[in-house]
C-alpha cells in the first residue's frame, strides 16, 4: 500500500465490543463456504486481525448501492472457494461498519485490502477483471508462502482433494455427450443430456449442460442481421428472441437480457410467456450469482408484476 494504515483504534473498539457480547464472523451467503465471512466492527479483531497472524485475510469493502461491488464480490467469492483456505475473504459492509472503512482510509469502493500479521500489506480499488484479481492473489500468496505455513497446508489439502476427485471414474453418459459436442453433433449431445435428465430429474450438471448445448446449436445458426431486423420490428416476438440469441453469441449479454425484458413488457399472453421462458433459459447459461443475471431478473420481475 502507498501509506501505512493504523488499525489499533479499531482493534481496541473491537476488543471492547467482544467483551460485551460474543460475536464472530458469519459465512457470507454460502458462495465461498467457510472461506468467505461477513465481518463487523465487533468481529474485526478476531476474524481479521488475529486470523491474519496465521493466514492472509483479504478484506472486501463494499456497499449495497455500489454497482461495481456487485461485479467484484462474486469474483472474490469464487476465488476464495477455489483457494480452499489458503486465504480468507472477509466482507465488510461499509454502511453498517463505518469505523472499518475509516480505519482503512476508504475513499471509493469497491476497495480490497490484504491484511497479514494484523497490518495491511497491499490493496486495490475498483472492479478489476477476474484474471487480474487472480494474479493479484497469486502474487500475494507467493510472497507469503514461506512465512505462513498455513498457506502450504491449505494448498496441500486442496491438492489431495483434487486428486481424489480426479480418481473418480467418468460417467460414460456424459463422456458420450461430450464426444458428440466435439464432433459438432448438437442433436446427439442434446438427446444424451435429455436422457440423463429423464432418468435423474435433479441432475444439475445435466440440466446446465443441456441448456448450454441448446444455446450452442442456436448460436451457431445465429444471424447477426437478426439484431437490425428486430430493432426495426419491436412487436415481432420471434425476431426479438432471435436477436437476443445473436447478441448473446456476440457476448453482448446485457443487451440480450435488456431486449427480452423490454419485449416482455410489451407483450401479453402466449407471446409474453415465450419471451419470459426464453430469457429464463438464457439466465441458466450463467452462474446464479452473476450480477448481470440478478439485475435482469429484477428488471423482469418489475415488468411482469
Amino acid at each position: 500500500m502507498a501509506r501505512a494504515v493504523d488499525l489499533s483504534a479499531l482493534k481496541a473498539r473491537s476488543e471492547a465490543a467482544a467483551r460485551s457480547q460474543s460475536s464472530g464472523g458469519t459465512p457470507a451467503g454460502g458462495h465461498g463456504g467457510e472461506w468467505v465471512i461477513d465481518v463487523t466492527e465487533q468481529s474485526f479483531q478476531a476474524e481479521v486481525l488475529e486470523r491474519s497472524l496465521q493466514i492472509p485475510v483479504v478484506v472486501d469493502l463494499w456497499a449495497s448501492w455500489c454497482e461495481p461491488c456487485k461485479k467484484l464480490s462474486p469474483v472474490l467469492e469464487r476465488l476464495a472457494a477455489a483457494g480452499k483456505g489458503a486465504w480468507i475473504l472477509a466482507k465488510v459492509d461499509i454502511d453498517a461498519n463505518p469505523r472499518i472503512a475509516q480505519a482503512f482510509g476508504v475513499q471509493s469502493i469497491p476497495m480490497v485490502v490484504a491484511v497479514v500479521g494484523g497490518q495491511p500489506v497491499d490493496a486495490f480499488s475498483g472492479a478489476q477483471p477476474e484474471p487480474q484479481v487472480r494474479q493479484w492473489i497469486g502474487s500475494l500468496l507467493d510472497a507469503l508462502r514461506d512465512r505462513m505455513p498455513a498457506i502450504r497446508e491449505a494448498e496441500a489439502r486442496a491438492g489431495t482433494e483434487d486428486e481424489a476427485q480426479a480418481e473418480e471414474p467418468d460417467d460414460p453418459r456424459f463422456t458420450a455427450a461430450e464426444d458428440a459436442l466435439e464432433r459438432g453433433d448438437y442433436a446427439a449431445a442434446e438427446a444424451t443430456y435429455q436422457e440423463i435428465l429423464n432418468a435423474e430429474p435433479a441432475n444439475e450438471q445435466a440440466a446446465a449442460a443441456l441448456a448450454q448445448v441448446r444455446f450452442l446449436a442456436r448460436a451457431e445458426a445465429a444471424d447477426p442481421s437478426a439484431i437490425a431486423r428486430a430493432d426495426a420490428a419491436p412487436e415481432d416476438v420471434a425476431a426479438q428472441v432471435a436477436a437476443a440469441d445473436a447478441e448473446l453469441a456476440a457476448d453482448l449479454v446485457e443487451a440480450a437480457f435488456a431486449r427480452l425484458v423490454a419485449a416482455a413488457g410489451r407483450t401479453f399472453g402466449e407471446d409474453r410467456d415465450r419471451v419470459r421462458e426464453h430469457l429464463v433459459g438464457l439466465f441458466e447459461l450463467f452462474p446464479a450469482d452473476d450480477p448481470r443475471v440478478t439485475s435482469a431478473r429484477r428488471a423482469l420481475a418489475r415488468v411482469l408484476f
